[in-house]
């Protein structure tokens, strides 16, 4: 066994002094004016900077340590922040401190793949004041947020900004959507010409019984979902050609702001109609057997919901009797193959043609033959994915002078907008660099804030975020 450390006894020669004598400190074990040894200390410390306050309070109860919470966040606010060295290329993402109301920023450094900062907000004068004090960076890999490169272009006119591939493609499969959406009348009625097959209907087919007229029963009574969509178009597009603003629509409406800005923004009714009309009911997979039940001869309807339970139908017999009320004394028209969703169409799109199964291979086929549109808007789909994948930015001029020839609304507000910040789309389809980092960063960032239980304020979490890497 070691001797005991010795210390030395120092007496105050001011007889005024009321501490009248002092002692050495203890390297490691004891520290001036201190409550806590630096071991008991950076124990804390760990458990504050994993578990934030309440969760480590427990922890730490559980290795017989008293702590409050309080003191566990008072202590991660005292460490300091780490060195930041020279960063050479910088991720720059917004995240939610309050999803819809309250952001902030990181900024992460892409080469060392660690968060440098967390900035408030996400707006153009944090990013410039940050950058200001980093002349050094040369690489800004960003979103295509107008504020972030404006803040870029300010704060670090030196650096090339980067706008990052995935967001390039995430607005692209946007503005497609909405071509699909305002197409979607000429898909219904090319489907509607070809009746389902029992090869169809036995393969289990998901999609919606979808008629070309956004009916919903087998009268062709009009959705009453339909007749209000089409009345709220008309009572707004109509306000709107008065000069009256967003607000007094809404508020003379009685609808939601978000509600009259979507029927303001609508280029037509049917991109309104198309999440209306394709509605799904649990009836729908089943309609063609229950149509050939029908037309058979088969009226009872207890026994035709027997059957339909017995194929896997989940409803009750008040659904098939709903459906059923008016046909007492007609047949069933067959039911018309549904055209997909438009959603399914847009990853069609939006998928290489060599992964696409054979089927859905196929019915994009049909949809490209039936809407010229979409046989455009798709092609462009195909050459802008081979300038992402191939890294031939140089090629976006062309691209979207090819884009802007045909009549695609939706294609040409993003054109317009690459064209905007086109030095940094072409350099995003040319450069390898990638924002996935960023956003696993900002994944962790989810976890972080809810350890914090509602107490991870700005200053508590960006410690956090900074330290626990």
């Amino acid at each position: 066994m070691g001797s005991a450390p010795l210390v030395r006894r120092f007496r105050c020669l001011n007889g005024a002094c009321t501490a009248v004598t002092f002692v050495e400190q203890i390297e490691g074990l004891t520290m001036p004016h201190a409550r806590k040894t630096p071991l008991l200390r950076s124990v804390l410390l760990s458990i504050a900077r994993t578990l934030a306050g309440r969760p480590g309070a427990r922890l730490a109860a559980l290795l017989g340590i008293r702590v409050a919470k309080d003191t566990l966040l008072n202590l991660l606010r005292t460490m300091p922040d780490r060195r930041v060295g020279p960063v050479r290329v910088l991720g720059v993402d917004d995240f939610a401190l309050r999803k819809g109301d309250l952001y902030a920023t990181i900024l992460v450094d892409l080469a060392a793949r660690r968060p440098v900062d967390v900035l408030p907000g996400r707006d153009v004068e944090p990013l410039a004041a940050w950058l200001a004090g980093h002349l050094e960076v040369e690489i800004i890999r960003r979103d295509r947020a107008d504020a972030y490169a404006e803040g870029a272009r300010t704060g670090a006119p030196q650096a090339v900004q980067v706008a990052d591939g995935w967001h390039l493609w995430r607005n692209l499969a946007e503005a497609v959507e909405k071509t699909v959406g305002s197409h979607h009348t000429c898909i219904r009625s090319a489907f509607a010409t070809s009746p389902t097959t029992e090869l169809e209907m036995a393969g289990g087919r998901t999609q919606p019984f979808d008629p070309p007229d956004g009916t919903r029963n087998c009268l062709r009574r009009p959705r009453r979902l339909v007749a209000r969509t089409r009345e709220r178009y008309a009572a707004v597009q109509e306000r709107l050609a008065q000069g009256k603003s967003l607000t007094a629509i809404g508020r003379e409406l009685r609808l939601d702001h978000s509600a009259v800005r979507r029927f303001a923004r609508a280029a037509n009714i049917d991109e309104l109609l198309v999440k209306a009309v394709n509605r799904q009911s649990l009836l729908d997979k089943y309609k063609p057997y229950l149509h050939q039940r029908w037309n058979e001869g088969c009226h009872d309807i207890p026994r035709l919901h027997r059957e339909l339970r017995g194929l896997g139908f989940p409803g009750d017999i008040q659904t098939v009797r709903r459906y059923l009320r008016s046909s007492k004394e007609r047949d069933l028209p067959m039911t018309p193959r549904p055209a997909p969703r438009p959603r399914r169409m847009v990853r069609w799109i939006m998928t290489n043609p060599d992964r696409l199964p054979t089927g859905d291979a196929q019915a994009l086929k049909e949809i490209r033959a039936a809407c010229p549109h979409l046989d455009a808007a798709a092609g462009h789909v195909r050459d802008f994915a081979s300038m992402l994948h191939n890294r031939r930015g140089d090629l976006l001029p062309g691209w979207v002078d090819r884009v802007l020839a045909d009549d695609l609304p939706a294609l040409h507000s993003l054109v317009t907008g690459l064209r905007r910040d086109q030095d940094a789309a072409v350099a995003g389809l040319s450069n390898s660099w990638s924002s996935g980092q960023v956003e696993g960063h900002v994944t962790r960032i989810k976890l972080i804030k809810r350890k914090g239980y509602g107490r991870a304020k700005l200053d508590l979490l960006r410690k956090q975020v900074l330290l626990a890497t």
